[in-house]
């Protein structure tokens, strides 16, 4: 089958895309990855079909993802600012991607491509959604992390029906954002349709949870036809899953480290994270490593022991396994490898999704968290030194990679696209 592969956000959200599109490859399928034109150098030497769709991330812009990680306005800011003023242009790219040169198959959609199940209404080309994380759905039977609202989330277990409360501030709050997508489907001929922050981007064909039921389990509300995978991996640099020669030689040169993270997006809007976790690292008195991306602000100012590496970047899969612990923002791309690697982690949430994935592996047993506001070196090293004393993180930890090494979320995903686009062509 040629199925078109698509979504708009940063490596966390086009990871998992890229596993399943290698694994779609090797069952001979044609997948079609159609993504922002920012990706094309790290997925066109894996030697899959790349289509561009706009709009075009700038990793340089700073100043953006500060906005879009605003704890009260980031999510408003992400879509009314940047996805929802060029949504005829992402229209436009994706139809194009489904129909050309040859008509797709079947269509794999991300959430914050809200021009896809229009191009599936338009052309009649069957869908299939998926999400990263439990936040997605929006339960109000495991209510959310609200980040301008952290504390209602704990009230539900207090206040009967919370939950339901939460979902019904969450659609007041955001009832006017959908406008430029009811325009365009009022211009295409379409209905107006469900809500397209909370409802319509779920395929009525199939779901893919995409993430391990370690993080979250099913929910009577969840759309029909959802189906938890597991996690999608994938973190290979245009192929390479290899450290950093200097970092591999300091890795194996002693005790492991704990690992200083920011993920694919929070990096750009650092702040004063690494020269707060530098100072940490020395309080503790531990070897340490900072992944600072390519933003030079982000190397800290003083100098450095010879127990803090300093680098870019590094394959997760590759450096987690051998650290101590993980301290990063929440994402759940890099929530997800700190389990693979059996590691534990200390979390500090910026926005989105992350404050609700913190939440969920504090009750795991293998994280704290801690509020950017307070993160200060001797409160992080005090906080790491307890996590490191006792035995209970590491027991968690460990108990919850094995729970995710019975689970094959590539292979599931992949064969659930399989069966969907053969009980399609079976109603044709």
């Amino acid at each position: 089958m040629r199925i078109v592969l698509s979504n708009i956000g940063t490596f966390g959200d086009i990871n998992p895309l890229v596993a399943i599109a290698l694994e779609l490859k090797r069952r001979g399928h044609a997948p079609v990855m159609t993504l922002p034109a920012v990706y094309a150098p790290k997925i066109v030497p894996l030697g899959l079909e790349f289509h561009p769709l706009r709009p075009d991330i700038d990793p340089t812009n700073t100043m953006l993802v500060e906005m879009v990680y605003d704890v009260n306005k980031g999510t408003e800011t992400g879509l009314r600012k940047f996805l929802f003023p060029v949504l005829r242009e992402t229209y436009a790219d994706l139809l194009d991607a489904a129909t050309r040169p040859v008509r797709a198959d079947l269509l794999l959609l991300g959430e914050l491509n809200y021009a896809g199940p229009l191009v599936a209404e338009i052309t009649g080309i069957p869908w299939a959604s998926y999400v990263l994380a439990p936040f997605s759905f929006f339960s109000a039977f495991d209510p959310p992390v609200l980040p301008p609202y952290p504390r209602l989330a704990r009230a539900d277990k207090v206040v009967p029906g919370m939950g339901r409360g939460i979902q019904r501030l969450a659609r007041f709050v955001t009832r006017r954002w959908p406008e430029p997508i009811y325009k365009l489907r009022r211009e295409l001929g379409l209905p107006m349709g469900p809500n397209p922050i909370f409802d319509a981007k779920h395929s009525p064909n199939l779901v893919l949870a995409l993430f391990s039921r370690v993080l979250g389990v099913a929910q009577k509300d969840w759309p029909a036809h959802t189906l938890i995978s597991g996690f999608c991996f994938y973190d290979a640099d245009a192929g390479n899953a290899a450290l950093p020669p200097h970092l591999e030689e300091f890795v194996s040169a002693g005790e492991p480290p704990v690992v200083f993270t920011l993920g694919s997006a929070a990096v750009l809007a650092a702040g004063d994270f690494y020269e707060q976790s530098a100072r940490a690292a020395m309080r503790l008195g531990v070897r340490a490593v900072l992944l600072i991306g390519n933003d030079p602000r982000n190397k800290p100012r003083q100098a450095l022991p010879g127990s803090i590496c300093v680098a870019e970047y590094a394959p997760y899969s590759a450096l987690f396994p051998r650290a101590r612990l993980v301290v990063h923002q929440g994402g759940v791309g890099t929530t997800a490898q700190c389990l693979r690697a059996g590691r534990p982690m200390l979390i500090m949430p910026y926005s989105h999704d992350q404050p609700d994935n913190a939440r969920r592996m504090k009750r795991l047993g293998v994280a704290r968290a801690i509020q950017r506001a307070s993160y200060k070196p001797w409160r992080v090293a005090r906080t790491v030194r307890a996590m490191l004393a006792g035995h209970a993180y590491e027991q968690n930890a460990q108990n919850a990679a094995r729970a995710l090494a019975q689970e094959d979320g590539v292979k599931t995903a992949s064969n659930a696209l399989e069966q969907l686009c053969a009980r399609m062509r079976a109603l044709r």
